[in-house]
Formats: C-alpha cells, sequence, structure tokens
C-alpha cells in the first residue's frame, strides 16, 4: 500500500471538511501542494545539473504527471498522486488547475506565457473514448500518434513538436503523427515487437514586460562574482523604484534577502532571493528551501524605494524526466513490467518510454529582445536601499493569485546561455 505524504493528508482532510477556516481552502491547500512538488523537483535537479545555470517549470511537469493520471491505475496511479498530493481526476483540483491556466498569462497585458504538454502515443493502440475526452478537457494537453518502430523518425517529432510549440509556432502537419481528438485508431499498427509505448513532453516559454520598465540607458556592464570567485563584466540592468522587500535566515541562521518585481497586468511576479553574506554560497540556499519558507515571504515582503541592481540573463534548460522522476517516487511508470496504464488503453504493456521537459526564460530591460547595443552611463549614488544581484541568485516567477510556481531557477553566470 502506498503511504500518503503529509500533503495528501491534508488534501483529503481539505476535501472532508469544506465547511472549515480559510487556512485549509482548496488554493491555500493545492498551492502548498505545488510549491512541495516545486522544490522538491528543483532540489532533485541540483544533484545532477552542478554549479550551473538552472530553470525548470514545475507546473507544467505537474500539468504532465496529471495527464498521465487520466490513464493510470492501480500502484501506478498511486505513485502519481503521492509524488503531486491530489489526484486530477478529482472536480474540484481540476477547477483550480483550469483557474490557474486562465490566470498563467494575458497577452493583452504584455505576459506571453506557453506551455504545452503532449503525450505521444504509439499508432494503432486502441485508446478508451473517456481518456481522450478528458485530455482534451485539461488545458494546453493533447495527444499526437507516432510510429514507435521508426525510432529516430518518432523521436525528431517529439522534440520538433516541443520546440515549435515553446516558440509558439504551429505543428507542421507532416511526418508520422497526427493530432486527433478522439479514441479511433489511425492506420494499422507498427510494433517494435510486443511493446507499446508513450512518450511525454512538456514545454514551456515565458516573455513579459515588467510593470516598472528598466531603461536601457541604464544598464552597464558591472562585475559579476561567480561561485569560484572569478569575477566576470555583464549586462546589469538598474532601476530607482519600490519594491517589495523581506530579509529572512534558514534553519541553519544563514541570512537572504528577496526582492518582488511584477510583470505587467500583475498576474505573475519574480522573486529573487540572494544570500546576505558574500561567502555564503547559493547551494546553502537551494538545499534549505522548504514551503514554510516560500510561504513567509508573502508575509514577510514590505514596500520599500530601494536602487535595484539585476543582471540581464537567458536561459533553457532540457531535461529527460525518466532520469529525475523514479528518485522522486514515480517508477512504475517508465517500467514496461509494472505499469499500469489500462485507463488510457484495454491493450496491455503500455507504458511510458520517454518523458522530456523544455524551460526557457528571457530577463531584459522591458521584457522583449535588445535590439541594439547598450549605451554605457554611470549611475548616481542615491541614499536608497540597495538590492545588487551581483553573484549567483535564486528565482521563482509564479501567478499572484495562485501562488502557483510556473518557474524555478538559479543564475550563477548571467552571460552563460548554454541549453
Amino acid at each position: 500500500m502506498c503511504r500518503l505524504s503529509m500533503t495528501s493528508l491534508l488534501f483529503c482532510f481539505w476535501l472532508v471538511e469544506t465547511g472549515q477556516s480559510d487556512a485549509f481552502s482548496l488554493q491555500d491547500t493545492m498551492g502548498q501542494l505545488h510549491t512541495q512538488f516545486a522544490i522538491s523537483l528543483y532540489q532533485t535537479l541540483t544533484e545532477t545539473e552542478n554549479n550551473s545555470n538552472l530553470i525548470v517549470s514545475p507546473a507544467s511537469v505537474s500539468l504532465s504527471l496529471g495527464l498521465l493520471q487520466l490513464g493510470a491505475r492501480g500502484n501506478t496511479l498511486a505513485q502519481l498522486e503521492e509524488v503531486l498530493g491530489y489526484d486530477i481526476n478529482d472536480m474540484h483540483v481540476q477547477e483550480f488547475l483550469s483557474r490557474s491556466q486562465g490566470d498563467s498569462g494575458n497577452f493583452s497585458h504584455g505576459v506571453q506565457l506557453r506551455q504545452a504538454c503532449t503525450l505521444f502515443v504509439q499508432t494503432g493502440i486502441q485508446l478508451i473514448p473517456l481518456f481522450t475526452q478528458r485530455v482534451a478537457a485539461l488545458a494546453e494537453s493533447s495527444l499526437i500518434r507516432g510510429n514507435f518502430s521508426r525510432t529516430n523518425h518518432t523521436r525528431n517529432q517529439q522534440e520538433r513538436y516541443g520546440r515549435t510549440q515553446g516558440s509558439g509556432e504551429p505543428l507542421p502537419a507532416s511526418g508520422s503523427g497526427e493530432l486527433f481528438g478522439s479514441g479511433e485508431t489511425q492506420g494499422e499498427a507498427s510494433w517494435w515487437g510486443q511493446r507499446l509505448q508513450m512518450a511525454l513532453v512538456s514545454t514551456v516559454n515565458f516573455r513579459g514586460v515588467w510593470q516598472k520598465q528598466f531603461l536601457f540607458t541604464d544598464t552597464q556592464n558591472l562585475p559579476f562574482t561567480l561561485s569560484d570567485g572569478n569575477i566576470i563584466k555583464v549586462p546589469m540592468m538598474y532601476q530607482a523604484t519600490e519594491v517589495n522587500f523581506g530579509q529572512f535566515h534558514t534553519q541553519s541562521n544563514q541570512r537572504y534577502t528577496v526582492l518582488e518585481l511584477p510583470y505587467l497586468g500583475r498576474t505573475l511576479s519574480l522573486l529573487v532571493a540572494l544570500p546576505s553574506e558574500r561567502k555564503t554560497p547559493l547551494a546553502s540556499l537551494e538545499s534549505q528551501l522548504n514551503p514554510h519558507a516560500v510561504a513567509a515571504w508573502d508575509t514577510g515582503l514590505r514596500r520599500i524605494k530601494m536602487d535595484v541592481f539585476l543582471p540581464r540573463f537567458k536561459m533553457q534548460n532540457r531535461f529527460n524526466l525518466r532520469m529525475v522522476l523514479p528518485s522522486m517516487g514515480v517508477s512504475d511508470t517508465f517500467n514496461p513490467m509494472a505499469a499500469d496504464f489500462t485507463g488510457t488503453s484495454a491493450e496491455e504493456g503500455l507504458y511510458v518510454s520517454d518523458a522530456f521537459h523544455e524551460a526557457r526564460i528571457e530577463v531584459t530591460e522591458d521584457g522583449t529582445k535588445a535590439a541594439a547595443a547598450t549605451a554605457m552611463v554611470l549611475l548616481k549614488r542615491s541614499r536608497a536601499a540597495v538590492f545588487k544581484a551581483d553573484r549567483p541568485f535564486f528565482f521563482l516567477l509564479r501567478q499572484v493569485s495562485t501562488g502557483s510556481i510556473v518557474f524555478m531557477g538559479r543564475v550563477v553566470n548571467p552571460v552563460d546561455q548554454a541549453p
């Protein structure tokens, strides 16, 4: 029997005691579950991504796992519910996720957030109609047929789809894969032996305009101290503005500061966490992150006028989730002998053979790509407090209304754009 986590028990408690105080409201509970999953995913990735820029979209990955929940049964479903803390088949959960998707971004407000979760299924598999209906109802998700007997072709198609979805371009209607919305088979089966396979691809791309934009003319090449102590020059944005700012400390009493910068429309904001002491490595802050600490930011931030220095940066990461999720408790999903996806198809042997995730973000003066060289100016000193991200820092990009973490990452070298 699968052991329920404390967050799962908390959610079960909410379902029974819906008349209790606001502390146990659905939004609060789901916010805690999402934050717990985000931190767990991020900390798992930091174990393999040593001393490099890192970005991941917990919201996109959790949506992908929710998509798998729709067709999983038995212990496979139990593992997926355990790692997320909730069952996506629950009506209240679906309502919350739909609201979160609707609040993710408004193009008219200068925020563009594109995420897509796609399940590639072997051509010829008879899918259960109820499964395809549920997938179609889940925001930003879709099914695509793929011929896994042509492995290289299908993988190329998966990667091409990830790139086109990330950039907001339409998927070319060519190759062996076809978009569909029903459970009908399309063509004869081309089996790779008798191993029926699925591949999961999730992508997310964000670009936003600051509520108060940085000026290109105020950007300077300033020193940035790397983790190894070396100093490089990076384009450092600057503005004097009122921001939400707070000072905190970890359980081991290491001090750090948090700055919040809202995007246009104030539906999303970027939170930057920076160790207060230069000698404190960012890893010590990352290792002590927990939902309680993140929740304390909401109550601990205060409005203050500051001189803000933030490096311009652009990054993207690609991860093979098949190498990450098993260490978080999701193992049966990728095991052809243990996976149970009988809610997807009545045919035996269906399992997830591949799972990829790609995230990219760009932070500039106005939220768009700089088209011209930056003018160099000298900044006048002021008596205002200073927040200067001139060494490795950690960041969250999250929804203001729900607290859902869209992006989570770190910047250890602002000029390193390698995926």
